[in-house]
């Protein structure tokens, strides 16, 4: 296992970095952008600058893997630069991975924000030894319909501007509403929320300690896939896996089928613990009724704590934990240490 460096905290005042290293639908929504770069300014007093990826459209940045790359690196060099923020994620960062220098990276830590194909990034970081964060994105929670969800904010202050996260606890309600960007108006109506029936504890019931590895499972299956971003087998030893599936809403059938793969390759046996992010069920897509999200979710969770109970019973695995695709969400550190303590139902990063 490398040896980790959290970045230092932001100071408010600071310039971070826009950069699109992985999709940019900005130019097509630019009033959803530009109500991202405000809240930064207005609710976090962080001053956001653009990077040229940032003024791309997604057509471009596909064709121009290398500039996303670039635009990453600049931006750790940069040192009037305290922190990196993406525009959002997408689906194809998997090709900017080659273009990376990893000395830039590793000799200029920089706190990162990032999830969904952004986990590919969080995964070059974490073989690199540098803390990241599972968020915010600008044209995500930063943009969010309505106010700005209070789980959001108290946690995304801290993942700027402390050392740590500290315990974390669940929202007392969540969407996974799909805005509506073609509409301006609707960024000022409130997405639909529901109320959280809180964490889900199964497997084992010690207390275990580990760094974080993982991010959205769909970038993981590229990442193996591709054999790119991938630790040695024996720096997983001991750590704790983080979980999370995205608005494609994977089947149940799939997600069992990938987690088996990595059971069968002697990784699962490695985690010490699990933490699942609640799994969005609906999309821009298919807006699909409330009963079927909530037999969808509960599959997700026969699904993931089924494939564990086989591979690896004595880790303790939480599921419906606020990171990942619904709203509020925790920008938790890939590559921080996390506490998970099934007699106390607590998490606490540390």
């Amino acid at each position: 296992m490398p040896e980790f460096r959290t970045p230092p905290p932001l100071e408010r005042g600071d310039r971070v970095a826009i950069v699109a290293p992985a999709s940019n639908p900005a130019p097509e929504a630019p009033h959803v952008y530009e109500r991202g770069l405000e809240r930064l300014r207005t609710v976090f007093d962080l001053e956001p600058v653009e990077f040229p990826t940032a003024t791309k459209d997604s057509a471009y940045l596909y064709e121009h893997p290398e500039e996303r790359a670039k635009d990453v690196m600049d931006a750790f060099e940069d040192p009037d630069v305290g922190g990196v923020v993406t525009v959002i994620g997408g689906n194809d960062q998997v090709r900017i991975m080659d273009f990376l220098e990893p000395d830039v990276l590793r000799d200029n830590p920089t706190r990162f924000y990032g999830y969904s194909d952004n986990a590919h990034l969080s995964l070059f970081l974490w073989t690199l030894g540098v803390v990241s964060y599972a968020g915010p994105s600008v044209m995500t929670e930063l943009a969010m319909d309505g106010e700005l969800f209070d789980l959001t904010v108290e946690y995304t202050r801290r993942a700027f501007f402390e050392e740590s996260l500290g315990e974390i606890r669940p929202a007392a309600a969540f969407t996974d509403e799909p805005g509506d960007w073609e509409d301006e108006d609707a960024l000022e109506e409130p997405r639909e929320t529901e109320p959280n029936p809180g964490w889900t504890w199964a497997g084992g019931d010690s207390r275990v300690e580990g760094r974080v590895w993982g991010g959205c499972l769909e970038i993981l299956d590229q990442a193996f896939l591709a054999a790119k971003n991938l630790p040695d087998p024996d720096a997983l030893e001991g750590t704790v896996l983080a979980l999370e599936t995205s608005e494609e809403i994977p089947d149940a059938d799939w997600v069992a089928g990938a987690l088996r793969a990595l059971g069968e390759r002697g990784l699962l046996e490695r985690f010490a613990g699990v933490l699942v992010g609640r799994a969005p069920a609906r999309s821009h897509v298919e807006d699909r009724p409330p009963a079927w999200r909530k037999r969808y979710r509960q599959r997700q969770r026969d699904a993931i704590t089924s494939v564990f109970a086989e591979y690896n019973p004595n880790a303790p695995v939480v599921l419906d934990v606020d990171f990942g695709h619904t709203y509020p969400t925790i920008p938790i550190p890939i590559g921080g240490r996390v506490e998970i303590d099934p007699g106390t139902e607590t998490i606490r990063f540390r």
